[in-house]
């Protein structure tokens, strides 16, 4: 009896050895490089119909206070409510503060709908120096187009704000507090996470066990895997110091739904100091995100980002050109 025990005991070690070797493997050859190339379409934004400009560099010197970037895919009805407030609060506190310049910059991730036809009404409404729109050629998922849309920005700081406004926008000042409150700032480096955590028991409470077990299975993969200290890492409210903005997605390779978490584990790698901050956050109906499928995706992609910078594969030391 004991020797059929300890024949199966090594049998499991070797079964696990091997699955273990084979999801380094797996991580190792299924790792892509990101075609952080632009169109040609990619790297101008309309002014006025049948004018465009060349739009600027994340490496250019800022010279706005602050960039809103807007990944938007399919969002021709959900997005203008959030753009209205937006622009209502932005347009309001450069009235109260004059030294106070922004701008908004929708990233349209390659939508079959009028997307960015919806958000050009807004260049014609406050002219292309507050609000522009990029247009990507084809769909890259929201981590490329935030991205795309960060390298091509002017702002001191920049905020990443989702196109469904669920969270409410006045609460740009809070994670602009938490930010400035940061000290140190190593090579003025800083990023603050809007959080939902605060939430989370009432979300439970109306989830079914299923959904709930899935939800608590993602966070320990974040935790285990890739970023302690965050209590929420997929709010899509997040502010950056343009260094910090150009250190991180520099080096990003995530395109979809776990880019965040990428984003944060390089920043941790970095020793980027992250705030977190409680904000208003309200579910908007037509959420891209599919429950069950995108949460065992992004559980996925969590294993793989960890295994494939511990492989090498995926390097912090090699910025990559993407302009």
């Amino acid at each position: 009896m004991m020797d059929f025990l300890y024949d199966l005991l090594q049998c499991l070690v070797a079964l696990a050895a091997i699955a273990v070797i084979l999801v380094l493997v797996l991580a190792h050859v299924t790792a892509t490089v990101v075609d952080l190339t632009r169109h040609e379409k990619e790297k101008s934004f309309p002014t006025a119909p049948g004018w465009k400009e060349l739009l600027p560099s994340i490496h250019d010197p800022a010279s706005k206070e602050l960039s809103v970037i807007v990944p938007a895919y399919n969002e021709e009805l959900r997005m203008p409510s959030m753009l209205e407030e937006a622009m209502d609060y932005l347009e309001k506190r450069r009235k109260r503060q004059p030294s106070f310049t922004y701008e908004v910059l929708v990233v349209d991730d390659g939508s079959s709908d009028r997307t960015s036809e919806v958000a050009f009404q807004y260049t014609n409404k406050f002219g292309a120096d507050k609000v522009r729109v990029l247009t990507l050629v084809k769909n890259r998922g929201k981590g490329g187009a935030v991205r795309m849309g960060a390298m091509s920005c002017r702002g001191r700081l920049i905020l990443m704000a989702d196109a469904d406004g669920a969270t409410k926008f006045a609460d740009y000042e809070k994670v602009e507090a938490a930010l400035e409150a940061i000290s140190p700032k190593p090579d003025n480096m800083a990023i603050t996470c809007g959080s939902r955590a605060h939430l989370e028991q009432d979300s439970v409470a109306e989830r079914s066990m299923f959904r709930t077990f899935l939800m608590y299975g993602f966070h320990f993969l974040v935790w285990f895997f890739c970023v302690r200290g965050i209590k929420d890492t997929q709010c899509g409210f997040k502010l950056f110091t343009r260094e910090a903005a150009l250190k991180t997605f520099s080096l990003l390779h995530v395109e979809r739904w776990a880019f965040d978490v990428e984003l944060l584990y390089i920043a941790q790698c970095f020793k980027i100091p992250i705030g977190e901050v409680a904000v208003n956050w309200t579910e908007i109906e037509g959420s891209k995100l599919v429950p069950v499928w995108s949460w065992l995706q992004m559980g996925r992609d969590l294993v793989f980002i960890r295994l494939r910078y511990l492989t090498g594969v995926w390097r912090l030391d090699s910025p990559r050109k993407t302009d």
